[in-house]
């Protein structure tokens, strides 16, 4: 791979990762004016036909799926879809961006804390290490918005990181697939059935009943187009030019974009609790980050 089809690699996953800090801002519109599971069926109503048209355009195809499969992919999207949007939602709607945006910076360390807890596997010094610098930032953060804003946005950040946690399960239900499913058609399926699901639970909020904003439904359109369709483009262009180790690295700006954007959109104050959880969070990604690229370039020595 030359340097520039890696340097436009590294622009295209900086972009997919810049749109997945945006979703935080766009959720906290979104809950000013829609309930979460009305919120999650409209970006998935939008999101769905985007699919749809791009698995027409590139010939994408479903391959055939046993029993087991369908029931993990259905388990897959109640967790990283429904459960994911609606979780982030709803916590936004009672803490800050901000929070939220280093919150959602701990997703590598929580799918490896998941896969030691569920899977039993067997973590290193190094991955011990990040995950308790993570915990330690999101605890600075918890405990400052308790002292600062009481119960609410305590609750706020807890729903955020369930949102982290139904991702990490998202990612290792994946894992567990025997006939892997291709990006865009896994997309698209997900997209399907969490269309399904959120819109047989947003009943209970009788989205017919509603006053809807205009911001709102902007950020739901915009949330359903271009982080989610266009994002998944970008982010699979990138990885397509470098190495999966170096794709990996750039989650840590996930973070960094949705709190710059929360103090550049929504004019939230940066406290210096906030910024040192954030500064925990992107030094234990970049920790984790790294002992992924040694663990890889060490093993052919040991094959």
């Amino acid at each position: 791979m030359d340097m520039s089809g890696k340097t436009q690699g590294y622009c295209y996953l900086a972009a997919a990762m810049a749109l997945v800090g945006s979703t935080v801002v766009a959720s906290k519109v979104i809950g000013t004016g829609l309930p979460p599971f009305t919120a999650t069926a409209l970006r998935f109503a939008i999101a769905l036909p985007c699919f749809a048209l791009l698995m027409a355009v590139t010939g994408a195809r479903l391959p055939r799926l046993g029993r087991r499969d369908w029931l993990l992919l259905a388990a897959q999207a109640i967790a990283g879809s429904v459960g994911y949007t609606t979780l982030l939602i709803a916590g936004l709607q009672r803490t800050s961006a901000v929070d939220g945006g280093v919150i959602l910076g701990t997703l590598p360390l929580v799918t490896a804390a998941i896969a030691i807890v569920l899977l039993g596997e067997r973590p290193g010094k190094a991955v011990l290490a990040a995950i308790a610098a993570a915990g330690f930032g999101v605890w600075l953060m918890t405990r400052h918005a308790a002292e600062a804003s009481g119960a609410p946005s305590w609750i706020g950040n807890a729903l955020i990181l369930g949102a982290v946690l139904c991702e990490g399960l998202f990612i290792l239900l994946n894992k567990r697939l025997r006939v892997p499913v291709p990006p865009l058609a896994l997309s698209t399926v997900m997209t399907g059935f969490g269309l399904a699901f959120s819109a047989l639970a947003c009943v209970a909020e009788s989205p017919w009943q509603i006053s809807v904003s205009g911001d709102a439904l902007w950020a739901v359109a915009y949330y359903a187009v271009v982080p989610t369709v266009g994002g998944f483009l970008l982010w699979y262009a990138g990885a397509a030019r470098v190495d999966g180790s170096e794709a990996a690295l750039f989650t840590a700006l996930a973070p960094a974009s949705a709190v710059a954007l929360a103090a550049g959109l929504l004019g939230e104050s940066l406290t210096g609790a906030q910024v040192a959880g954030l500064a925990c969070v992107l030094g234990a990604v970049a920790l984790l980050g790294w002992t992924g690229r040694r663990r890889s370039a060490a093993a052919p020595a040991r094959s």
